[in-house]
């Protein structure tokens, strides 16, 4: 009798799937950015694409798009490729935009069109989780300074003080958009050559296996280059 916990069968159909919001905690801080995001005034932000158009092909509604920017913001994911794997495989993302994957294409497009109303949703989120707390007993990275989301002297604001802390969350939200458009002009594209080499790493990966290299054997073999 096998004595592991095994995991189920990843061909086996299901046909009473786990709903997807069960793999997201009551206290995860995504459920937060879906809320704030349901709850803005999009087109009086000055969003684009508001308004569906009558004939061609149904397009991603703004709210969707802009919560995986908010997202990708606040987890440096720096490129509108790496935005798009990650709708793919990351059940945060997956639960948050409701198993939409939009192309790399359309998440830039939607960036270069809404670049200014971005910004200031970035920034009114950050303010609004400083408020809320939302980090407390954390710290929160932004641009590669960290900062204490808990400081005493820092709840006490002066105008000037609250100014440079605005200005400083603009700096950082169009340093990230910056980057996402660099990153988009020179991309690291996953081609089918790519994936073809994946393939023969797996492929070898599991012939030495059957070699008995990772069998608990001890022999000096040569263990495969995977990446």
């Amino acid at each position: 009798m096998k004595r592991f916990i095994e995991g189920e069968d990843r061909s086996q159909s299901t046909l009473f799937p786990e709903h997807l919001d069960d793999y997201i905690a009551e206290d995860n801080p995504v459920r937060v950015i879906d809320v704030f995001v349901d709850e803005l005034d999009l087109k009086g932000l000055g969003f684009e694409g508001m308004q569906p158009e009558v004939t061609g092909r149904p397009a991603y509604h703004p709210a969707s798009l802009l919560k995986i920017y908010i997202y990708g913001y606040l987890n440096r994911i720096q490129s509108s490729r790496r935005l798009e794997r990650e709708t793919q495989r990351n059940v945060e993302l997956i639960w948050l935009t409701g198993g939409l994957m939009p192309d790399f294409k359309t998440i830039a497009d939607f960036r270069r069109d809404n670049g200014k109303a971005i910004r200031r949703v970035c920034r009114e989120f950050i303010v609004l989780c400083r408020e809320l707390k939302l980090f407390s007993e954390a710290i929160v990275a932004i641009d590669g300074s960290k900062f204490k989301a808990v400081n005493n002297r820092d709840k006490n604001f002066t105008d000037r003080k609250l100014k440079a802390r605005m200005q400083q969350l603009e700096e950082s939200i169009a340093r990230y958009l910056t980057e996402l458009d660099r990153a988009d002009r020179e991309p690291a594209l996953v081609t089918e050559a790519r994936v073809e080499h994946i393939k023969k790493k797996v492929a070898t990966v599991k012939a030495i296996a059957r070699q008995s290299t990772w069998q608990g054997e001890h022999h000096n073999h040569a263990r495969p280059e995977c990446y």
